[in-house]
């Protein structure tokens, strides 16, 4: 575990030199199969890691859906839907697998994308298990054993990280994720982009506020925000090339400022859901295809970025020449 001294501020090692520049780019739902593979060709073209913070009812298919229930909710309910088909979950669950085998990290959203705003301690174990569950026994549940990869359970029992649906805590999330064995929280928000800190035995990770916009009013750095303030949340792409300007525009001005600066690590988080015509995907692609290749720069995981701030902080950190994925 790295703790909040290691990460209380950057360390340039060598006098004069900055530390690599860090750009963290997160999914939530991680549903579309569509958008899996635009997501992975995106970064193999960019040399980039993303995580993808996973619903679990997404490999569960419909005619299942009675098999799950969320704290406090009926059998088969959940906010984010099921599969529509096996056919549908097996394909996501091949995505899931190479991803990580490319080196991209699967965190856990939970499973019903419910608000965990009044849960208690047991609500949020409850979930938590449902997840792992939920995984670990995905293929055969959905009829195909035998295409189980060799390490899917040390996989699924190794995931990590955490984001809460609709970024909603309660007060008992931080000793729920400490007992279910995840050891990062990503459900934060910040006045800026700031360094993690340590609490409760988690590592808290913030979406950072960043200005946006004519006016430069500040935004949660996360797609589903710019388009609620683009268009109130209803699609319009007539106006499209607009918002992606815009939203490429946020996003690089917010890179710029820690790239020329102290260097603290970037926070960008996306859906599986192509709003306002996929401008925030297009501008998601532009500055990854832009900035991911600068020798100073890494476009890596949470567990990545946790793994380089802990080397940055006691003076191991590789040499910045490298790509550092």
């Amino acid at each position: 575990m790295v703790t909040a001294a290691l990460l209380a501020c950057p360390s340039h090692g060598v006098a004069g030199e900055k530390p690599k520049q860090l750009l963290l780019i997160s999914f939530d739902g991680a549903g579309s199969n569509a958008l899996w593979a635009r997501s992975r060709a995106m970064a193999e073209r960019a040399h980039a890691h993303f995580t993808y913070f996973l619903s679990c009812t997404l490999v569960i298919d419909r005619a299942r859906a009675k098999t799950y229930q969320g704290p406090n909710q009926k059998p088969g309910r959940s906010n984010i839907g099921f599969a529509q088909s096996p056919e549908e979950a097996l394909t996501r669950l091949d995505h899931i697998w190479q991803a990580q085998g490319e080196g991209h990290e699967i965190a856990s959203h939970t499973c019903g994308h419910f608000d965990g705003r009044d849960w208690s301690n047991a609500d949020w174990r409850t979930e938590m298990t449902s997840f792992r569950t939920i995984l670990s026994s995905a293929w055969r549940d959905l009829g195909e054993p035998d295409r189980e990869p060799p390490g899917w359970q040390s996989f699924v029992s190794g995931i990590k990280g955490f984001r809460a649906p609709y970024l909603s805590t309660s007060d008992a999330l931080t000793d729920a994720e400490r007992r279910e064995g995840f050891t990062y929280d990503a459900s934060g928000i910040t006045k800026g982009p700031m360094l993690p800190q340590a609490s409760g035995g988690v590592l808290q990770f913030g979406l950072p506020l960043i200005q946006e916009g004519p006016e430069n009013r500040r935004i949660i750095a996360m797609d589903y925000n710019l388009f609620i303030r683009h268009s109130a949340g209803v699609e319009n792409p007539s106006r499209t090339a607009e918002f992606e300007e815009r939203a490429y525009s946020a996003f690089r001005a917010a890179f710029d400022a820690q790239y020329q600066g102290e260097r603290v690590p970037l926070q960008l988080g996306f859906h599986f859901v192509e709003m306002n015509g996929g401008a925030y995907w297009r501008a998601l692609d532009r500055i990854v295809t832009e900035v991911c290749h600068l020798p100073d720069v890494g476009c890596v995981t949470y567990g990545e970025a946790i793994r380089m701030l802990s080397e940055r902080s006691s003076g191991d950190e590789p040499d910045q020449t490298s790509s550092g994925l």
